[in-house]
């Protein structure tokens, strides 16, 4: 199985239609690489906060800044 079909899956569990879902793992693989590159992270790393957020967002919870907190 692929990521990008691991990442549809999680988005339908979290409860996308599928092809929401679908376009929703693809920015998330998409931004994933953005993040690594802009940040100099791993892009597991990356990925990783990424889908911190998606099921923080999912469950109603903020995320925590990646800038660090508000000022």
């Amino acid at each position: 199985m692929t990521e990008l079909e691991q990442l549809t899956q999680l988005c339908e569990r979290l409860g996308a239609p599928r092809l929401q879902a679908a376009t929703m793992a693809a920015q998330l693989a998409k931004r994933a690489t953005q993040l690594a590159a802009e940040r100099g992270l791993t892009r597991e790393a990356a990925m990783a906060r990424l889908l911190e957020a998606v099921v923080k967002g999912r469950a109603g919870e903020a995320p925590a800044s990646p800038a660090g907190p508000p000022a």
